[in-house]
């Protein structure tokens, strides 16, 4: 496999939630967290220094290498939270992620203010939807 810019670590993915200092961000990412680990049945790792990445996965590159990577993550930004899910096959999202609530939406992620904003019904579905979709 390619080597990966980001890499998995021995960091406590808890331990760095509790560094945020705004308490219903804190609050927000252990819930994401936990929908998460719901989701996947996994245990989370830290991926580089702000990311967390829940279940095994691999992704290829143009180029044809593979690169490891994680069936759902997020990190929590200062502004937003980047939830890492919708890859390269975004529409199969389309018809929840007009259920969810407020959100915007990048190459590969799907970015939420904080949990107030969502339907977290939807937002377990969203997480649920993508494990299933990188098991097969």
């Amino acid at each position: 496999m390619a080597e990966n810019k980001t890499q998995k670590t021995k960091a406590s993915p808890e331990a760095f939630l509790k560094t945020i200092k705004d308490e219903q961000r804190q609050k927000d990412a252990f819930t994401i967290l936990e929908l998460m680990k719901k989701a996947t049945k996994s245990e989370p790792k830290m991926w580089g220094s702000a990311i967390i990445g829940l279940g095994d996965s691999s992704y290829k590159l143009a180029s044809g290498k593979e690169n490891e990577w994680f069936k759902i993550g997020f990190a929590a930004r200062s502004k937003d939270f980047a939830l890492y899910l919708m890859g390269e096959k975004a529409e199969k999202f389309d018809a929840l992620l007009g259920k969810l609530g407020k959100h915007s939406r990048g190459k590969g992620c799907l970015y939420i203010n904080k949990i107030a904003d969502v339907d977290t019904k939807v937002l377990q579905q969203l997480f649920e939807l993508q494990v299933k979709a990188t098991s097969i």
